[in-house]
């Protein structure tokens, strides 16, 4: 069916025609396997209004919709299911931790999350320091409260200083909280990979955006080498002022911004290093089959194709585990057995480890370990 379209003020001016296939992506957590699933779902009645409001405000215009009246009314949901119900939710216990508000069960969201979720978060910053064992804020947690990233990601903050990598560790996280930078246009791929191997960087993608950000910051933050390269300008500007603002928290904290010396072998090694201070969770191993299994929740995965690892390491620390046509794993980096090992034992306690090929590698890793701490 069509509609005509009056003028709105809720549109982008220019814009005349609008078609509407009554369908978006939207991504969907699953506390049970801790998976964002990008899922392309019915869109409701209210964003159907929403993409006709786009059209005809500088003159009348029109919205095709690609879908029945009938289906408007009696197929799609009157209003969008809520964000706060399809998102994993540790950012919003950190910050209730913090405001001093303890029983979240009986907290008065307008939108009660699922307890499985809640469950969940408490589960992944206690891990992280952040809350005690009967659900209390740590110092740690306080630290990480104050920082607008995921919990994680503050973690790794909090740590670079000991890792001496606090310049680096500040500009990944920028660089992880906003929009794409690298971009690859299906009609230009092969230039793209071209222009981005410039900035590939053989232990991962961690380390291949900071060099892409070490490459902007050279060119002054020209905007023609981005279009020359690939870079999503915008993305990356953004990225600049957010970083500003990490680098104001951490002067704030009193956590020093220092570095590896870039001549040093173990640069690159310290910032993978601080990686797994935060995301000790999201580790994969690689079986004997040739898939990868994430640790614990021994979820079968696949490196995203825009990776840019070309081996296959025995260990893989990845930022996003998104369900799409595949169980993909984004934003991957290589790491060493005995880093999460020593980083987060109380994680990859081999008591509760449940079987799988990783866990007789680990109890080689502990035996190694003991046997290091004996003699030291």
């Amino acid at each position: 069916m069509s509609t005509n379209i009056a003028e709105t003020s809720l549109t982008i001016d220019g814009i005349v025609y609008v078609v509407d296939p009554g369908f978006s992506k939207q991504k969907a957590y699953n506390p049970r396997i801790r998976v964002e699933s990008l899922l392309v779902s019915p869109i409701s009645q209210a964003s159907a209004q929403q993409r006709s409001g786009r059209a005809g405000r500088t003159r009348p215009g029109k919205c095709f919709r690609l879908y029945t009246e009938k289906s408007f009314h009696s197929e799609l949901q009157v209003q969008t299911y809520p964000e706060i119900l399809r998102s994993k939710m540790s950012n919003v216990v950190l910050t209730l931790k913090k405001l001093g508000i303890d029983d979240l069960v009986h907290f008065g969201f307008m939108d009660p999350p699922a307890p499985e979720t809640l469950m969940r978060a408490l589960e992944l910053l206690n891990y992280l320091g952040a809350l005690d064992d009967e659900g209390e804020l740590t110092p740690m947690g306080t630290k990480m409260a104050e920082f607008p990233v995921d919990p994680q990601h503050a973690r790794m903050l909090i740590a670079s200083p000991q890792h001496r990598c606090s310049n680096e560790m500040v500009s990944i996280c920028a660089l992880l909280n906003g929009s794409q930078v690298l971009m690859r246009p299906k009609e230009c791929g092969k230039a793209a990979d071209e222009a981005h191997a410039a900035f590939s960087h053989v232990d991962g993608d961690h380390l291949t955006l900071l060099k892409a950000y070490h490459a902007y910051k050279q060119s002054g933050d020209d905007k023609q080498w981005c279009w020359d390269n690939f870079v999503n300008a915008r993305s990356m500007a953004s990225a600049d002022s957010v970083r500003t603002q990490l680098q104001r928290l951490m002067t704030k904290a009193d956590l020093p911004m220092v570095s590896t010396d870039f001549s040093s072998q173990n640069y690159y090694t310290n910032i993978r290093k601080c990686l797994v201070e935060g995301m000790f969770m999201h580790v994969a191993h690689l079986e004997r089959s040739g898939h990868y299994l994430t640790v614990k929740d021994n979820q079968i995965v696949t490196l995203h194709p825009s990776s840019v690892l070309d081996q296959k390491p025995t260990w893989v620390l990845f930022e996003e585990f998104a369900l799409t046509s595949k169980n993909y794993v984004r934003t991957v980096t290589s790491v060493r057995l005995d880093w999460p090992v020593e980083l987060a034992p109380h994680y990859y306690d081999l008591s509760n480890f449940p079987p799988c090929e990783a866990k007789a590698e680990l109890e080689a890793a502990y035996r190694t370990l003991a046997r290091q701490q004996t003699s030291a």
